[in-house]
């Protein structure tokens, strides 16, 4: 009986020693198994490394607290979720509070609190939702504040897009919720902010065109203006540099100092219409004619890998505009009809730059034509729908054909590129075109080979160009419509391009990461809801019964 004593008393002292073992080995050695078929609990190997080089407590207050629909139940669960991931890997560097704007009773302090986030940047989505009195509508705010040590900044989760179920664009928003999440912590606590220059001196877009652009820029970036102007190295320090709707021909020694740029691993990014079209010419008469600009720029990018071509292209799936259809006295009867020349691009590609992104908005685009170019790789971010041509100019360009229904027929160019990437090592332009004695001069130091960099090449310059009212000085939001009064994607296009370019960390690869839909057959359901009903309530009742009576009768046969 001692010795029997003497084991268990052994027995019960060892799992105490492990279990206090185990638990001071976890406090040292943290790991984790995710064991979902699409790793959604798995962070990237760049977001890790961002939230260990954390040195002091970023904080969030997240807007998604209080009575949701299932769908932004799932979204404030798995933003509470990813936080908490964060959290863990951080050190506890990372903490957060989830607050309902809708909690004070008092409905001042309410809108007070509204025109906070809204001023902020935290866009209000209105909910139906169910009360005890019935159906009611809700403002929420389905974003978060982000602080660190002095810095603040906003985060947008919910990621609208036209043509997409609510359903789809919570499921997006979950897929971009790491890479949302992390780069708001990159963006408050990067010590050091890279340089992006906007280029001038070839007629590119002025300050107030690109304002809105340049501002969404600046919480991640120091942006400047700058012109060559044939100064030597001149971009050296720049991290990327934005040519934005040159109409002036760029000469060789501007041309070759930024060859000589990408050759030494600068990025750029290219946003060239090859044609001039433009709507102020229709304001004053119905028809205009599209004529090629000459740049001077055709030899340098087909020597990268491209090629941009002075044609126009026209797509069924396009923005509207207004045409006045009528009077009724004084009034104008205005009537939207679709204008073709303002092609709407949805992306879809996987890849980050473009990846679950709203409709983004194109004027007076042309299409891009790819070259077979050693080292390089090329990814086509945006092309046309599958109703779509081009037209080449000289071309004339007429309001007349909105009262015309087009020929489906005739728009049979489907998927023609607009927006291209190129990575990979590039070949100098200038390579067979300036004297040897000059390449080897060491103030010029020539590269005929780049080393390993990345550029984007986007067939239409008025895509990073927002509406600016000249005689107020009052401007548009980059990407908004002022006609039909939608929000396009072109900001959140350009900051993904440059964000990529300049991304050393490779953080922006977590948009990449695709979450399953899984959503309920909802016929089936209403089909089949007695069945389940049934099922969930009866079966585990009845089977706790026949374990019960199955062991009562073992006993009674063991023991009677």
């Amino acid at each position: 009986m001692n010795q029997r004593k003497y084991r268990d008393l052994s027995t019960f002292i060892l799992a105490i020693v492990s279990i206090v073992l185990l638990n001071f080995i976890g406090k040292y050695l943290y790991y984790r198994i995710d064991l979902t078929t699409e790793k959604r609990y798995t962070l990237s190997e760049p977001t890790r490394k961002l939230l260990n080089n954390l040195d002091d407590v970023v904080y969030f207050k997240v807007y998604l607290e209080g009575e949701f629909p299932a769908g932004f139940r799932v979204l404030r669960n798995r933003t509470k979720e990813m936080l908490d991931e964060f959290r863990a890997y951080s050190g506890n560097n990372v903490q957060y509070e989830f607050i309902d704007p809708n909690a004070n009773p008092d409905k001042g302090q309410r809108k007070k609190l509204y025109r906070e986030l809204y001023n902020a940047g935290l866009q209000p989505t209105n909910l139906e939702v169910n009360s005890n009195g019935g159906e009611k509508q809700q403002v929420i705010f389905p974003g978060a504040k982000i602080s660190y040590k002095e810095n603040i900044s906003t985060v947008q989760l919910l990621k609208s897009r036209m043509g997409t179920s609510p359903e789809a664009m919570l499921n997006n928003s979950v897929q971009d919720l790491e890479y949302e999440l992390a780069n708001a912590i990159r963006k408050v606590s990067k010590p050091e902010k890279p340089v992006v220059a906007f280029l001038g001196g070839h007629g590119e877009l002025d300050s107030m065109e690109t304002y809105d652009i340049t501002s969404a820029l600046s919480e991640y970036y120091t942006v400047v203006k700058d012109t060559i102007n044939h100064r030597l190295k001149s971009l050296s320090r720049y991290k990327c540099v934005v040519i934005a709707k040159p109409d002036t021909a760029w000469d060789d020694k501007d041309k070759f100092i930024l060859d000589q740029y990408l050759m030494y691993g600068g990025k750029i990014l290219w946003l060239i219409d090859p044609v001039f079209a433009s709507m102020d010419s229709l304001q004053e008469q119905p028809t205009t004619l599209a004529l090629p600009i000459g740049l001077n720029l055709d030899d340098q990018l087909f020597s990268y890998g491209v090629r941009l071509n002075t044609n126009l292209i026209q797509d069924l799936q396009a923005t509207p505009i207004p045409v006045t259809t009528g009077m009724i006295g004084n009034q104008p009867q205005m009537k939207f009809f679709p204008w073709l020349y303002f092609p709407l691009l949805f992306p879809e590609s996987k890849h980050p730059i473009v990846n679950n992104l709203n409709g983004i908005k194109a004027e007076f685009a042309s299409t891009i034509d790819t070259l077979s170019t050693k080292d390089v790789k090329k990814t086509i971010l945006l092309q046309t729908s599958k109703y779509s041509r081009f037209q080449n100019t000289p071309a004339r360009v007429s309001l007349n054909i909105l009262g015309m229904p087009p020929d489906e027929a005739q728009f049979n160019k489907p998927n023609l590129p607009v927006a291209v990437l190129l990575e990979g090592k590039f070949e100098s332009s200038f390579t067979d075109h300036i004297p040897t004695a000059i390449m080897q001069m060491p103030e010029i130091n020539f590269h005929s080979q780049s080393i390993s960099t990345a550029q984007i090449v986007i067939a239409d310059g008025d895509m990073i160009r927002n509406g600016v009212n000249r005689k107020t000085g009052a401007y548009t939001a980059l990407g908004y419509d002022r006609y039909t009064q939608r929000d396009y994607g072109n900001k959140n296009f350009i900051l993904n391009c440059i964000n990529y370019l300049c991304d050393d960390s490779g953080l922006i690869s977590a948009r990449a990461r695709e979450l399953k839909l899984r959503l309920l057959d909802r016929k089936r359901v209403e089909k089949e809801k007695l069945k389940w009903q049934i099922i969930n309530v009866a079966v585990p009742i009845v089977s706790v019964l026949l374990l019960g009576f199955g062991l009562y009768y073992r006993r009674k046969k063991r023991f009677g």
